[in-house]
C-alpha cells in the first residue's frame, strides 16, 4: 500500500476543512447531497461517455496502480544480471536457459530467452522496445482517466452552482434565506475545484511517475540482456546499469554513481 497517497489526499482534505472551521465555518455546511450528486455523478457520466468500454474496465487496476505499486529491486536486478554475464562468458548463453524460465521479472525472461533462441540483437532491441512501450501505453491509459475526471469536475462544480443560483433567483421573495442559499450553491464549485486537484489530477501524475520509474528499469534490463548477448566483461556491465540507478535505489547525493575499482 502507497501511504503517501492515502496520507496527500487525507491531510490535503484535512487543511481545506480545518482552514474554513478556522474562520468560523460550520463543518455541516460543506456536507451537501445534491451538490455531491451533481460533481461527482455528473464527472463520472462525463469519464464514461469519453473512454470505450475497454479503456473503463481498467479503472480498478488504474486506482490498484495508484495505491499498490509494483516494486522492483533495481540494485539486485543489476547483481542478477552481472551474475548470468559471468555464467554466460563461462559457459554460454545457452546455459541461462534456467534463469530464462524461473527470474521473477517477466520483462527480464522475455529477453534471456530472446538470446537463449539466438534472436539477432536488432531484433531483441525492437522486441523489448515494443514491450516497453506497451507499458507505458497502458500507464498512459490509466493516467487519462483521472486526467478527464479532473477536467470535468470544476466544470460540473459550476454547473451546479449556476443551479444553485437559479434556484436562488427564484426564491427572491424570501431574502432572508439567500445568504445560507447562495452558500450552499457554490458548495459545488468548492467539490468540483477541490476534488480536481487534491485527487484526480495528482493521481494522474502519480501514475506517470510510476510509468516512469517502471520504464527507467526496463532500459536498464535491455541494456543489460544486449550486454549480456555481446559477452561484455561483467565489470563493465555493472558500470553501464549502476547508471540508472536513482537516489531512491540506494544511493545518497554524495555517494558516487559508479564503483571505483
Amino acid at each position: 500500500m502507497d501511504l503517501t497517497t492515502i496520507i496527500g489526499i487525507i491531510a490535503g482534505i484535512a487543511a481545506l476543512i480545518g482552514g474554513f472551521l478556522w474562520e468560523g465555518g460550520d463543518a455541516g455546511g460543506l456536507l451537501q447531497g445534491a451538490a455531491a450528486l451533481i460533481v461527482f455523478g455528473g464527472t463520472a457520466a462525463a469519464v464514461a461517455i469519453s473512454f470505450p468500454a475497454s479503456h473503463l474496465k481498467k479503472l480498478p487496476q488504474a486506482i490498484r496502480t495508484v495505491l499498490v505499486p509494483v516494486r522492483s529491486d533495481n540494485e539486485q536486478l543489476i547483481e542478477d544480471v552481472v551474475n548470468m554475464s559471468m555464467h554466460a562468458r563461462r559457459a554460454g548463453v545457452l546455459a541461462l536457459e534456467p534463469q530464462a524460465v524461473s527470474h521473477e521479472n517477466a520483462f527480464l525472461r522475455e529477453g534471456l530467452q530472446q538470446v537463449v533462441d539466438g534472436t539477432d540483437r536488432d531484433v531483441i532491441r525492437q522486441i523489448l522496445e515494443l514491450e516497453m512501450a506497451k507499458v507505458e501505453q497502458q500507464y498512459e491509459q490509466h493516467a487519462k482517466i483521472f486526467d478527464s475526471a479532473g477536467g470535468y469536475a470544476p466544470t460540473m462544480g459550476i454547473i451546479g452552482t449556476v443551479m444553485g443560483l437559479i434556484q436562488v433567483l427564484g426564491s427572491l421573495s424570501e431574502p432572508t434565506g439567500l445568504g445560507s442559499s447562495i452558500a450552499v450553491a457554490f458548495t459545488a464549485t468548492l467539490y468540483g475545484v477541490a476534488s480536481a486537484n487534491l485527487i484526480f489530477l495528482p493521481l494522474a501524475s502519480k501514475i506517470r511517475a510510476r510509468s516512469e520509474l517502471e520504464t527507467q528499469t526496463m532500459e536498464m534490463l535491455l541494456e543489460g540482456i544486449l550486454s549480456i548477448q555481446n559477452g561484455e566483461n561483467p565489470q563493465l556491465v555493472r558500470r553501464k546499469l549502476e547508471t540508472f540507478l536513482t537516489d531512491t535505489d540506494g544511493y545518497s547525493d554524495n555517494e558516487p554513481r559508479m564503483r571505483e575499482e
